[in-house]
């Protein structure tokens, strides 16, 4: 027996909290960006995140209400996808903080940064991964603008690479589930997907 849950009846907040703790585990991009001023460096979470083309690479998340994060981003075309890894999930929640606008994560946290190679906005140094982007497009849907970000360089650290190629049992990404919950990779899986060629398998 199911539950029926209507969003017009239910209410945005209530319907929010169950979309969050059904559509799981969501990635989280960590994205670091300048102010127009050029100085106050902002970092924030989000956990509305996906790849949104192969070619040209694009890149999308989502902001819920306008946050500096977007502000950001509009002023100045520009933003920092760093990889969420999980030895650095208290600072990743830290960097949540509605701080001021004009007090940047990285200072406030204690979150060591580094220059990038394409775009303005530094890059967090302890982050495996670092996708530098200039703004593609926006799109404001209800009280949430989705951002597109056509990636420009990717810097990976060695140390997660095996065979070269990023390994997820060395890069141990944090994701997000319903509430205040979090999660981290379990038990992985290798399975090939089926040719219709080999279809029925065996």
């Amino acid at each position: 027996m199911r539950v029926d849950h209507d969003p017009e009846s239910l209410g945005a907040g209530a319907f929010y909290r169950l979309l969050t703790a059904v559509v799981v585990p969501r990635p989280i991009a960590w994205v670091s960006t300048l102010a127009a001023d050029g100085t106050t460096a902002n970092l924030a979470p989000h956990s509305f995140f996906t790849v949104a083309c192969t070619d040209p690479p694009v890149v999308q998340f989502t902001s819920v209400g306008r946050k500096d994060t977007l502000r950001n981003v509009e002023a100045t075309g520009e933003f920092v996808v760093n990889f969420a890894p999980e030895p650095l999930f208290g600072q990743i929640n830290a960097s949540g903080t509605d701080f001021p606008a004009d007090e940047g994560e990285f200072d406030a946290v204690g979150i060591e940064r580094e220059p990038s190679l394409r775009v303005k906005p530094p890059r967090v140094a302890a982050s495996p991964v670092a996708l530098e982007c200039r703004l593609h497009s926006t799109l404001g849907i209800g009280n949430s603008t989705l951002v597109l970000g056509r990636v420009v360089h990717a810097a990976v650290d060695e140390d997660v690479l095996v065979d070269g190629h990023p390994d997820i049992r060395r890069l141990r990404p944090l994701a997000r589930l319903g509430r205040d919950e979090w999660g981290t990779v379990g038990e992985v899986h290798e399975r090939a997907r089926i040719a219709y060629r080999d279809w029925p398998p065996s």
